[in-house]
Formats: C-alpha cells, structure tokens, sequence
C-alpha cells in the first residue's frame, strides 16, 4: 500500500472514529434517543435524564462536536435537536445490532417489562393491519409537544401525567394499545398498569414513534426530521 492510500484510509477512517467516542457513553446514547422526539432545552434533558444542566451541556458539546446534534437559541434558552433523520435511524441500527449479538439486551428488556406488563406487546405490522380496521383506539402517552412534533396518524394525545384525569373520557367498550417513544419507554407500561386497574382492555406496542419513523411509515405533526 503506498503512503498516500495509508494516509488516505487512516484519514477516513479516523473520522468515522469520531461518532464512535460521541456515543461512547451510555448518557449520550440516551440524549439522542430524547432528542429524536424533537427539540429539547438542555434544561429539558437535565429533568428528562436526571442529570445536572453542567452535565448535559458537556455531553451534548461532545455529540455537537460529531455534528450528530444541532441547536438554535429562542430567548433565553438553547435547544437542541438531531442533525438529520440519518442520525435517528442510526439509533435504531445500533439497537439492532445489539440485541443480535448481545444477548443481555434482550434480556434485560424482558425482564424489566414482562415483570410489569405478562401481556404480549402489539408489533407495528400487527398495529397496521388493527389501525385499518378501527378495532383499536391509539394512545401517544408521550409528552404533548413530542405529540405535536411528530405522532402516529390516528393518535389520540394522552400524556401519562395527565391520563388518570382523563380516564373518563376513554370508552370501556374499546380495546386501546399505548405507544411512546421507543423500546425503552417506559411510559407505555406504565399506561397499561393505570388502565387495567381501572377495568380497560389495554396492551403496550412493542416499538415506538423512532421505530415507526424508521419503517418510513406516514407521521403527522410540525417536526418531519423523525
């Protein structure tokens, strides 16, 4: 190989490298997966992740610096947002990934959840073929601005703080299905845990918005980056 080729390629790839060390933390990975659900302050994400604003900061400077992240300033605040949809769907990859050849993710996952929710999850083909019929009624247990960003046609809005109040609009005799953000969103088993208590027939759905986004299936709402 001759000097420039090797020059060339430890070039390249040292570029890749640099998205990499950006999701090489475990908060990080998190961040972007609450950025893809639209733009948050950093103030947002310190409450959303329990970290402090100091922290935050730090590590959305590192995504920043991998042009993974973008903002813009409104008043007072910063808000942060994915760069692209490319950058969403490569979450989803990476989870793909890792529940293939890592068998403790799946596991995880199946104890956190089957120990809170017996029930099987509805899966997004299953999802689509009951949505064509009417024979479920959608639930967003999203907060309302990730709802208004970008939701699944039909959604009806519920966010889970407010979907006790709400019970007595939700007709008993229908069977709902509870959505949020993706695989490890809990808000949606915990919407199943209020509503089954309460005498609805309820289940979760396996994936959430990013993994409806990822599948190119239609989404409303003002924010098309998902």
């Amino acid at each position: 190989m001759s000097q420039d080729a090797r020059e060339f390629k430890d070039a390249i790839y040292g570029q890749y490298a640099r998205i990499g060390k950006a999701i090489s933390s475990p908060r990080r990975i998190e961040l972007l997966e609450l950025l893809s659900q639209g733009a948050k302050s950093v103030e947002m994400l310190a409450k959303e992740t329990g970290m402090s604003v100091a922290n935050v900061s730090q590590h959305l400077q590192t995504l920043l610096e991998a042009r993974l992240v973008q903002y813009r300033k409104k008043g007072n605040f910063v808000y942060y947002r994915l760069s692209s949809k490319t950058v969403s769907d490569f979450l989803v990859n990476i989870e793909q990934i890792a529940e293939e050849r890592l068998p403790d993710v799946n596991q995880i996952r199946k104890e956190f959840f089957e120990q809170r929710d017996p029930l099987e999850p509805v899966l997004l083909q299953e999802l689509l073929q009951q949505m064509d019929t009417g024979d479920i009624v959608l639930i967003d247990v999203r907060p309302k601005e990730e709802y208004e960003e970008g939701h699944i046609p039909g959604a009806i809005s519920i966010p889970i703080e407010e979907l006790e109040k709400e019970l007595e609009q939700l007709p008993k005799d229908k069977e709902f299905v509870a959505y949020c953000r993706g695989k490890q969103c809990v808000y949606a088993v915990h919407a199943v845990d209020v509503l089954r208590s309460k005498g609805y027939q309820i289940r979760r759905a396996e994936e959430g918005i990013r993994e409806w986004s990822y599948m190119d299936q239609p989404i409303e709402g003002t924010d098309r980056l998902h």
